[in-house]
């Protein structure tokens, strides 16, 4: 019956995508269908009514389009071009060079944006150009950039944690703290790949050596979001806010940095006002459809019986979350990452928590094996934000993108050898 059941659900869903129906309500029907057929004694108008008020009424979801709007405000700000012209004097004489901005720049963006594609966009709006300009290889450009941009789901304030906390009902604040070392780690093993690139082809262009002076001057144009992240990292590490209080601020905050760079008008800010509610409602209404299909699933059994047959292949932890990595890498070719958490939570935190791991760490790795779906083909939204910069095709990003591909799953599978990475800092809060 469970074959059935499910048989008839992934048809359901995928007729609908494929029928151009929106992916929060391509779910939504699918729940409400599922229940109407194989429970037709629950009231499903009472039912789904309040499924979906439960969804959307937790207190923590409050900070989700603050952080938006915090992010919208700063691309209103122009903040790509402050990103480049504040890194390029620090690591452009490095072995990568100013390859290394898509590395940095995309670390930064993402301390304050929390959307990979954000991140993607901002930065090589500005950055694309300038190392074409410069002469450096356009596939290393184009493919560190896909993989940096995917920092703006593992650095906090991350959108994807904040959905995971709700869904997962764990600590937002404590998911925040989780991934900043497994953020900074990855930025890590990005610039030391460019730097191995660049060193062993010797394709590194010469530029002029920046003075000291030249360096000074560049802290201008970055100064003030360093100050921002700074205020972000330290209230979160000192417990000072909530998610939501620390949202409100970087709006706030977001708003004096535009000023005090003199890019503060009233049109931007209403533009990055309508942007920010187009996003929330986007999330909210995948979070509404997938909480009632996660109901249907519920009540029809579905994740017990999935639970059931997979303990009984008796595989070991790392088997398990190797099966995982691979379930999450293919289902993310074709569903965004927010509609990949709030599906697959009820069946797969239930099996890694009885394996033995910690819910926070499973965060910290969804959110990475997320991230890979960024970058594969052929609903890798970071591909395409970057195939809209260039006009390359999304094969050629693809390929450009391999690279950082493997890094991110060696690191994922890194995690979980040694989940401390994440639950180091966490832990050092307690």
């Amino acid at each position: 019956m469970m074959l059935e059941i499910g048989l008839v659900a992934a048809l359901l869903f995928v007729g609908l995508l494929g029928s151009s129906v929106w992916i929060g309500l391509s779910l939504f029907a699918t729940g409400y269908i599922l229940l109407s057929v194989f429970k037709p004694n629950i009231p499903m108008d009472i039912f789904a009514g309040k499924v979906i008020w439960g969804s959307v009424t937790a207190l923590e979801l409050l900070s989700l389009p603050l952080f938006i709007l915090m992010s919208e405000i700063l691309v209103s700000a122009r903040l790509g071009r402050s990103l480049f012209s504040g890194l390029a004097p620090w690591v452009g004489r490095l072995p990568g060079g100013l390859l290394h901005v898509n590395v940095a720049g995309s670390t930064l963006f993402a301390a304050v944006s929390g959307s990979s594609a954000a991140t993607t966009a901002i930065v090589g709006r500005v950055t694309l150009p300038e190392l074409a300009a410069h002469g450096y290889d356009r596939r290393l450009a184009m493919g560190s950039l896909a993989g940096a941009g995917t920092l703006g789901f593992l650095i906090p304030p991350s959108i994807i944690m904040i959905i995971y906390g709700v869904v997962a009902e764990q600590s937002i604040l404590e998911l925040f703290v989780a991934g900043v070392v497994p953020g900074f780690c990855l930025a890590v093993l990005y610039m030391a790949y460019i730097a191995a690139h660049q060193t062993i082809t010797r394709s590194q262009p010469q530029i002029d050596r920046p003075t000291w002076s030249d360096r000074l001057m560049a802290l201008k144009q970055i100064g003030p979001l360093v100050g921002l992240i700074a205020g972000i990292m330290g209230s979160l590490y000192l417990g000072l806010a909530s998610p939501t209080e620390l949202a409100a601020v970087g709006v706030l905050g977001a708003l004096i940095i535009a000023i005090l760079m003199r890019r503060f008008s009233l049109s931007a800010m209403i533009s990055a006002g309508r942007r920010a509610v187009r996003t929330s409602a986007m999330i909210g209404l995948i979070i509404m459809g997938a909480a009632l299909l996660n109901a249907a699933f519920g009540f029809l059994g579905i994740p017990k019986a999935i639970a059931e047959q997979i303990a009984a292949f008796g595989l070991s932890p790392m088997a398990l979350i190797a099966v995982l990595l691979v379930f999450y890498v293919i289902i993310g070719m074709f569903l965004d990452g927010t509609s990949i958490i709030v599906m697959t939570l009820p069946i797969t935190l239930p099996l890694v928590t009885a394996a033995g791991y910690d819910p926070i760490w499973f965060g910290v790795f969804v959110v990475v094996a997320v991230e890979i779906s960024q970058i594969t083909p052929p609903i890798g939204f970071n591909l395409f934000v970057i195939q809209s910069q260039t006009g390359e095709s999304i094969g050629a990003i693809a390929r450009a993108a391999i690279p950082f591909f493997f890094i991110l799953l060696a690191f994922a599978l890194l995690l979980a050898l040694v989940p401390q990475i994440a639950l180091w800092l966490p832990g050092t809060m307690q």
